[in-house]
């Protein structure tokens, strides 16, 4: 079974900073995209950046030069460190993986996996 768990939601005031973490458990042989998506209350699931197993980073025009997506491969584990914040910026924040992972027999499954979401919260 592979497992998405984000960390390091929380409540900031407008000009903060917070930093969410992914990390990725179980049968894995490897990973290749990982992404941030947020959703805000009424709104749809909007991706946020990606980032690729090489490291190449595309990010939306809202949080271009504010947020920065990173990786550490040996730990399996996406970042999202989020500067000056904004309250447009308050939703629940969930990770994605596109994901090899190894069935009970080794085999191959591919998968694209998903967390519980981490909330943050932007108010004065």
């Amino acid at each position: 079974q592979v497992q998405l768990v984000e960390s390091g939601g929380g409540s900031v005031q407008p000009g903060g900073s917070l930093r969410l973490s992914c990390a990725a458990s179980g049968r894995i042989s490897r990973i290749d995209d990982m992404s941030w998506y947020r959703q805000a209350p009424g709104k749809e699931r909007a991706l946020v950046a990606t980032i690729t197993s090489g490291g190449i980073t595309n990010y939306a025009g809202s949080v271009k030069d504010r947020f920065t997506i990173s990786r550490d491969n040996g730990k399996k584990t996406a970042y999202l460190q989020m500067n000056s914040l904004k309250p447009e910026d308050a939703a629940v924040y969930y990770c994605t993986a596109d994901i090899l992972a190894l069935g009970p027999y080794d085999e191959y499954i591919a998968l694209k996996s998903w967390g519980q979401g981490t909330q943050v919260t932007v108010v004065p």
